[in-house]
């Protein structure tokens, strides 16, 4: 019997079927090119936080990782619940525009999508400016996997609030600890642990005094 999932399934793919041949290479490439640009982000975020407070930078650390966490987190659950393709197992649906993966490479979650969804959470709270790129790049990405025909539309929801939540509840656990760790490389005597725990922020001079501003500005 039918389920919703299954007509949206559908719905989706007669729709990728229906565009440009273009579109849809674009749609299959973005599928692993979104993993390289959140891999590219992870570097920018946590160079950026180099020169910051030590929080900053365990966040930015600390994103990558539990980027990988949440990815280990899907994987054992795809091995819990062995739920089969949709490109298998939805009848009257058209030929997934990638290839069906394998028997035993099971569809619940995305693993895109947790990875997706824990990168751009990550990345938000290591440099919020970019929130506004990342996640609409993790929601692209993990509907190019239903469009492309290899996961169910509710394969890609539960592994965007899998890969969100993990990330959200490890990053505020793990915070404060790693940021001890930071302080304590950047006082390492070791060249290149400090170089990567970066300077932090300018130490203000002890015998600095503060600049006088003009009479004509004082009141």
């Amino acid at each position: 019997m039918d389920t919703m999932d299954d007509d949206l399934y559908r719905d989706v793919t007669d729709f990728a079927h229906d565009t440009p041949t273009w579109f849809q290479h674009l749609a299959e490439v973005w599928t692993e090119l979104g993993l390289l640009l959140f891999g590219v982000l992870f570097i920018a975020a946590w160079w950026r936080a180099r020169r910051g407070a030590p929080r900053a930078l365990a966040i930015a650390v600390l994103a990558p990782l539990v980027t990988a966490v949440a990815y280990v987190c899907s994987e054992l659950l795809k091995s819990a619940i062995d739920e089969e393709r949709p490109c298998r197992a939805v009848s009257g649906a058209l030929t997934s525009i990638v290839e069906c993966p394998a028997y035993g490479d099971w569809s619940f979650p995305s693993n895109h999508s947790t990875i997706a969804g824990a990168a751009a959470v990550g990345l938000a709270l290591a440099w919020p400016r970019i929130a506004a790129l990342t996640l609409p790049m993790a929601v692209l990405m993990a509907f190019s996997r239903v469009f492309v025909g290899v996961h169910y539309p509710h394969d890609v929801l539960v592994g965007l609030l899998l890969g969100a939540a993990i990330t959200f509840v490890l990053v505020r656990l793990a915070t404060r600890p790693v940021a001890r760790v930071v302080e304590a490389m950047r006082g390492s005597s070791t060249g290149v642990v400090r170089w990567f725990a970066g300077p932090g922020l300018p130490v203000p001079h002890p015998h600095a005094t503060p600049q006088r501003r003009p009479a004509s500005h004082r009141r």
